[in-house]
């Protein structure tokens, strides 16, 4: 979608010296062929579950069977190996919030909630039998290779990896599905780094990439969420990605809408059963019903975001000529003229 244009000069001149036709008259031209060429897909939610399983695989499957029932298209999940993600120092310090700790230090917190590959093998059946798609954010080489032998439809690279060029190296050319790239605390050379390494080797970025407009923060606030940049990302790369989409860490579910409507074919959102859970990401997650409304209001934004067919539709031509001045009086406009 265009850029806004909040400032333009009344009028250009031409080499000629003549007067040239209003840039702002242009800008609104172009502006309205932008929006005639966009199409809206049907909106693809993800509910991102992450580690809110709490390192229980049987919460992770009630998790996935939630979300498909709210509505999601694909359920998905987090995997590190922390001894290679984390340095040594991080990986002894305590957790900088002991209160949502499952372990003695920040390393062991880590530990304690992952799930083994074999363990993701058993989501992405769950997933097939109750016909939901499986996905998982990967954080290193290690962990992107695991997910890889599960070969799932999609994978995920959040923000925090997004610079990771040997966990991206495994994703483009040992591996053939979508990859979901985040770009929160992400400037904007290292987006356009991001974008040309995904059309080298067998990247294919076109066809693959998925690239989200995000801000990093839990919970962020309205003011930060950023929502304009969508258009950025759209006008920068529509025609270099396959789609973008938007992550959000905020609250409620409105600026999700507004995404979309921006042209956001695929939302992000953490998910949790119990937004009072122990853990660092519930409270920015949505629960079941949340997620539900949302899906509800996605699909019918999608639904309404159409042009009028002709000007006066079926079901405005009644109340026209029961409401319309000049229309159910018209003969007595017609005879007061004579």
């Amino acid at each position: 979608l265009p850029l806004p244009q909040t400032e333009w000069p009344s009028s250009l001149l031409s080499t000629a010296g003549q007067m040239a036709e209003p840039a702002s008259k242009k800008a609104r031209t172009a502006d309205l062929a932008a929006l005639h060429g966009f199409k809206y897909q049907k909106p693809k939610l993800i509910a991102e579950i992450g580690c809110n399983h709490k390192g229980e695989l049987e919460i992770a499957k009630e998790l996935l069977t939630l979300c498909k029932e709210a509505g999601a298209t694909v359920g998905k999940f987090q995997k590190r190996t922390p001894k290679e993600l984390l340095t040594p120092e991080q990986y002894n310090a305590p957790h900088p919030n002991p209160e949502n700790s499952y372990g003695a230090t920040y390393g062991e917190h880590r530990e304690f909630l992952e799930l083994s590959v074999e363990d993701h093998k058993v989501l992405q059946d769950h997933c097939k039998s109750i016909g939901l798609e499986y996905s998982c954010s990967v954080w290193d080489t290690t962990s992107a290779k695991e997910i890889v032998s599960l070969n799932p439809t999609l994978i995920k690279v959040g923000s925090p990896s997004n610079q990771h060029w040997e966990l991206q190296k495994v994703l483009r050319d040992e591996y053939t599905g979508e990859v979901h790239i985040s770009t929160g605390m992400t400037t904007k050379e290292e987006i356009e780094k991001i974008v040309t390494f995904w059309e080298q080797g067998k990247g294919d970025a076109k066809n693959r990439v998925v690239l989200y407009n995000c801000t990093s923060g839990y919970p962020v606030p309205f003011e930060d969420v950023c929502l304009l940049d969508i258009r950025i990302l759209q006008q920068k790369y529509a025609h270099r990605v396959k789609a973008i989409g938007f992550s959000g860490h905020h609250l409620g579910i409105a600026i999700d809408v507004a995404a979309y409507a921006l042209g956001a074919e695929w939302v992000e959102r953490h998910f949790t059963k119990d937004r009072t859970w122990k853990g660092t990401d519930h409270a920015a997650s949505l629960e079941p019903a949340g997620l539900s409304k949302l899906m509800r209001d996605l699909e019918a934004t999608h639904t309404a975001l159409t042009y009028k067919a002709e000007d006066i539709l079926d079901l405005e031509k009644a109340q026209r000529a029961k409401l319309k001045w000049g229309q159910y009086n018209k003969d007595i406009l017609d005879k007061a003229k004579k």
